[in-house]
């Protein structure tokens, strides 16, 4: 009875995992050793441009901002046949 709560957390936590792993490993900002972190601020455009702009933003750049655009325009256009 409570495995689909079971579900959502277990789901919930493996997406703060994966983007905590994600910030961690390849994360410009983020310096884990000690050699790193005395470096200072660095210049690194090109490395955060490549960290902001990863795959899954630029595939639903162009998209629609729906879920289901055709449940959407059946429920919401009159006209719609």
């Amino acid at each position: 009875m409570v495995y689909p709560l079971f579900a959502a957390v277990g789901v919930a936590v493996g997406i703060c995992g994966m983007q905590l792993v994600r910030n961690i490993c390849i994360n410009p900002d983020v310096r884990v050793t000690k050699q790193n972190r005395s470096a200072g601020i660095l210049e690194n455009y090109e490395e955060g441009e490549r960290y902001a702009e990863h795959m899954l933003r630029k595939y639903v750049r162009n998209k629609e901002p729906q879920i289901m655009p055709s449940i959407n325009k059946f429920f919401s256009d009159p006209n719609f046949d």
